[in-house]
């Protein structure tokens, strides 16, 4: 009897260290994605023109402020809550559970508000240099308050994307497409800055690619917090070499979109630019988010060459032919190459993959999930900015946009 007791107690202390360590690593996660947040501002900063870096850094700060209250509000369960119907969770608010599954409520709460926040900030690129900031505060709010959460819901949450075997591990889609297509829509919506196209495309050279190249690095990082904290446990073995090997091909995508955009720059331009080999290693980061962990390193390097030359083509093709005006050049960044790797994980996946024998089942389940997502961020998109057109203005005035957001929306310059 005391054996058994002895017994019981030990398994009883391997499981609540379990959920501790569990805990700690989700959490220490959730920390590198916060990271994320100002390499997404240095990118963009460093992308636009010095007399509108202050705007900049002031719609990372909220975007990322309004995300951690809405979704603590009621974002997390519309996502996260009891399915109702395939579509959305149950809602309540201020939420608030001690429960444990796994790893704390309050744990999970604070990986995924990272998450929303990060789907928020991606829409402020292709926005760049033209837009009021109490509208894109309005952006935000839809984004982490409607968009986001309700078709995260569908493939996270429990609903019917999740039912139909859609696989998007990290985020893709999720996250990272959702932002990208509310992005597109507000960039159409906006239409170019000014002088952006006089009879042909004029560059508009970023100010500091140093903090651009900064913002890079620090997103690279960030991302192995993005992408191994998605496997929401690190006790066992199991999750031990899940994770292990989730850092790897993640790695080598990045890798490989930078060098793979790197080259192709070099050949068609006769220089290899930064810029472009900069949007180039997080079109692979963002690519290989899906299927980071049924991939396997070939695939992973495959993927992100793949995402290099997507985002290459996709810059010149919003740039040149569509005459879409996209700063930073997110909707290819993490809309194209987002939606790619999405569909990729039909093809690569090691298991299910139709490379290795499972058909064309996953690949079809992939391009519904993707398509469906497009449909529902950009329609949402173009309605919101439609509205908020109609009704009290999204760009700024000419003068204001001439000579910079900093002074008139702020009243203060980043450079005095």
């Amino acid at each position: 009897m005391e054996e058994s007791k002895i017994i019981e107690d030990v398994a009883s202390n391997v499981s609540e260290l379990n959920i501790s360590l569990d805990t700690v690593w989700v959490l220490i996660a959730a920390v590198l994605v916060m990271f994320m947040q100002p390499g997404f501002a240095m990118v963009e900063a460093g992308f636009t023109r010095s007399k509108n870096t202050v705007n900049i850094l002031m719609k990372n700060f909220a975007d990322f402020s309004i995300g951690v209250l809405v979704f603590w509000l009621v974002g997390y369960t519309i996502m996260f809550g009891e399915d109702i119907g395939g579509f959305i969770g149950k809602i309540s608010f201020f939420f608030n559970s001690n429960g444990i599954n796994g790893i704390t409520d309050k744990a999970s709460l604070m990986f995924q508000t990272v998450f929303a926040a990060t789907a928020a900030t991606i829409v402020s690129g292709a926005m760049a240099e033209r837009t009021k900031f109490g509208i894109y505060l309005i952006i935000s709010l839809m984004v982490t308050l409607i968009i986001y959460p309700i078709s995260g819901h569908w493939i996270w949450g429990g609903g019917w994307l999740s039912n139909l075997g859609f696989h998007d591990f990290a985020g893709s889609t999720v996250v990272h497409s959702v932002g990208a297509w509310v992005g597109l829509a507000g960039a159409t919506m906006l239409g170019a800055r000014l002088g952006k196209y006089n009879g042909k495309s004029n560059a508009i050279p970023g100010h500091n690619l140093a903090l651009g190249a900064l913002g890079v690095f620090i997103l690279w990082f960030g991302w192995f917090g993005f992408n191994p904290g998605s496997q929401l446990a690190a006790s066992g073995t199991e999750n031990a070499l899940a994770i292990s090997h989730i850092f790897i091909t993640t790695n080598l995508a990045a890798a490989a979109g930078a060098m793979t955009a790197m080259f192709i720059t070099w050949v068609r331009y006769k220089r290899p630019g930064l810029s472009i080999t900069l949007n180039g290693t997080l079109a692979g980061l963002v690519a290989i988010t899906a299927g980071c962990d049924i991939v396997s390193p070939g695939g992973a390097v495959a993927i992100g060459i793949i995402a290099g030359f997507v985002l290459v083509f996709g810059v010149e093709l919003f740039d040149k032919v569509l005459r879409i005006d996209d700063p930073v050049g997110a909707i290819s960044v993490h809309g194209l190459s987002g939606a790619t790797g999405t569909i990729l994980v039909g093809i690569f996946a090691t298991e299910g993959g139709l490379l290795y024998g499972g058909g064309a089942g996953l690949l079809g389940i992939q391009i519904i999930g993707v398509l469906s997502v497009a449909a529902w961020a950009l329609g949402l998109g173009f309605l919101l900015f439609f509205i908020l057109k109609k009704t009290i203005g999204i760009r700024v005035e000419k003068i204001i946009e001439e000579e910079g957001l900093d002074i008139y929306e702020h009243g203060e310059t980043v450079y005095n």
